[in-house]
């Protein structure tokens, strides 16, 4: 597979209209790393295989256009008190067991370790995921069937 500076820069505009925080691509004589949210020193690498001379071009054209031009806003600041919900897996999330039935869990509801408190979907199969603390439902972050990432918090508890 061959990548040029003009697929680069197409790849990486597409990146940057998506939700992607993370992609790998390699080729036969390249690899292309690209990570969104983490420090600027690791947002692009591209490592050549070490017969070929690694152009710079490319790779600095690949860091100007995934460097974002003004900073994401800061993240809203979160009670200590606190514990986060947060996704074992990638999925969609939905509050509720079927269309149609009542949500598991609303903003005030008391819940128990162990108890449902929404369906992570991935690959069609449906995932309850358990509440692993007691306490009252603070904050729901996410509509139903939005889709979410690894670790993304999707609910607030105070423990209780």
């Amino acid at each position: 597979m061959q990548l040029d500076h003009d697929q680069l820069r197409s790849l990486l505009a597409l990146l940057a209209e998506s939700d992607i925080q993370e992609l790998c691509l390699e080729g036969d004589d390249f690899r292309l790393e690209v990570r969104r949210n983490l420090p600027a020193s690791a947002s692009v690498a591209m490592v050549q295989a070490p017969l070929q001379v690694a152009p710079t071009a490319p790779a600095a054209a690949a860091a100007s256009a995934a460097a974002p031009s003004v900073p994401p806003p800061a993240p809203p600041a979160v009670r200590s008190d606190l514990q986060a919900i947060t996704a074992p897996m990638v999925g969609t999330f939905y509050r509720s067991p079927a269309p149609g039935e009542p949500a598991f869990v609303e903003i005030g509801s008391r819940i128990s370790a162990g108890q449902p408190v929404c369906i992570l979907e991935a690959m069609k199969l449906m995932n309850e995921l358990e509440a692993e603390i007691s306490g009252e439902v603070v904050e729901i972050l996410l509509e139903n069937g939005t889709p979410v990432e690894f670790g993304q918090v999707l609910m607030r508890i105070k423990p209780g």
